[in-house]
């Protein structure tokens, strides 16, 4: 059995060292946000700090993704991977922050700026210590994750395996709702499939007063939403979790005129492909069936999404025994799983894969959720996941 404790005792020194330096780091990406396939001066900043380490990488990959690699010894003997997101959210800043966002109406709600930042931090941890492991690092800062198709997808058809395969892949992301010290995750299905829904509720509009001249689009698309509704109660299985929500509904009439449209948009998210079909096909019918039943028309798009983030058993429990090496056993925890999504999915089906949560909640304050305007972390979790990617990776290569 190896002695992996000189190894985490490096590490945590070394993230101690550059601690400092990584939160100006994060700081900077949350003061100049960039949305979804915009990331250009984020992209620069990183390679930047690429270029101080004097390490090779490749840029505008999927967009402005980049991706690169720190050899130990013998570079090509195996191949472990770290993956951290770019963009921000289209959301108007309200903290008193002095480093808040100077883009007006787009923000870091989302951590990214903490994944960044905190991989950045991993691979000059990693960097100091490439002759304690032999095979290589790959560090990959990927673009829009908010948006469809996602950048995980672009990078991969633009070959960002073709070189090396990784025999594993960790990232992890920010929770507000978990302490600052902890992380957390889970074997198997960990984040839901989604898919976006789009329906256009077609009728003929009119005056008000006259609702026998019309086809009230509004009454149609509104049993719509409610017909909607039954595929999660009464349609799916109760061992598959599954979501179905409309987030938008336009009618674009007045008090007295009804509109010849409504435009509905909303998602639905579950855990299994078989019925992910199925329910793209109950979306179409219960939607045209329930609108004709008005004599009114429906149109139907849906947008097949990210696919369900599967942690790989064996590296999960491996990452999970690292975790309470690195950290203690309480402060890791077997999260349940959850319905929000993510294209490191696609990452996930290409090599064995571990995506776990790190706390960020600072002591004694409220939460703040993921994608709210006012969120803040303590920025002390960007230590706790800089050295933890950091042991992932390096006992990943040390411990065959």
């Amino acid at each position: 059995m190896i002695n992996l404790s000189p190894i985490k005792e490096d590490i945590k020194r070394i993230a101690e060292k550059y601690f400092n330096e990584i939160v100006q780091c994060r700081r900077h990406f949350h003061k100049y946000p960039e949305l979804s396939n915009f990331e250009e001066n984020t992209s620069e900043f990183i390679c930047s700090k690429l270029d101080e380490l004097g390490l090779e990488y490749k840029k505008n990959v999927g967009g402005y993704g980049i991706y690169g690699f720190i050899e130990g010894n013998n570079p090509k003997k195996d191949c472990v991977a770290l993956r951290a997101d770019m963009d921000a959210l289209p959301i108007m800043e309200e903290t008193d922050l002095e480093y808040k966002s100077v883009n007006d109406g787009v923000m870091h709600a989302c951590g990214h700026d903490v994944h960044m930042s905190s991989l950045l931090g991993a691979i000059k941890i990693i960097n100091d210590l490439r002759d304690k492991f032999e095979g290589r690092v790959m560090f990959i800062f990927q673009p829009s994750e908010e948006t469809y198709p996602g950048g995980a997808l672009r990078m991969l058809r633009d070959g960002i395996f073709d070189e090396v395969l990784p025999s594993k892949i960790f990232a992890f992301h920010t929770t507000p709702e978990m302490d600052c010290g902890y992380i957390g995750m889970k074997e198997g299905k960990s984040m839901a499939s989604t898919d976006e829904i789009y329906i256009d509720i077609i009728g003929r509009g009119g005056h008000g007063a006259t609702p026998d001249l019309n086809i009230d689009p509004i009454v149609a698309a509104s049993h719509v939403v409610i017909a909607l509704q039954t595929i999660v109660s009464r349609n799916a299985s109760p061992t598959i979790p599954t979501t179905f929500s409309i987030g938008r509904f336009i009618a674009e009439g007045r008090t007295n005129v009804i509109p010849n449209s409504v435009h509905m948009e909303g998602i639905i998210r579950t855990f299994d492909e078989d019925w992910r079909k199925e329910c793209h096909e109950l979306i179409k019918q219960i939607s045209t069936q329930t609108a004709k039943a008005f004599s009114a028309e429906a149109k139907v798009f849906i947008d097949h999404g990210y696919p369900f983030v599967y942690n790989n058993p064996e590296l999960t429990r491996f990452a999970f025994e690292l975790s309470k090496q690195y950290l203690g056993v309480e402060k890791v925890l077997d999260i349940d799983a959850r319905m929000t999504a993510e294209d490191f999915s696609y990452f996930a089906q290409k090599a064995p894969s571990c995506y776990f949560r790190v706390g960020t909640r600072k002591e004694g304050k409220p939460i703040t959720n993921l994608h709210t305007s006012t969120l803040d972390i303590d920025e002390e979790s960007i230590k706790n996941a800089m050295g933890i990617l950091s042991y992932f990776a390096i006992c990943s290569l040390i411990s065959k």
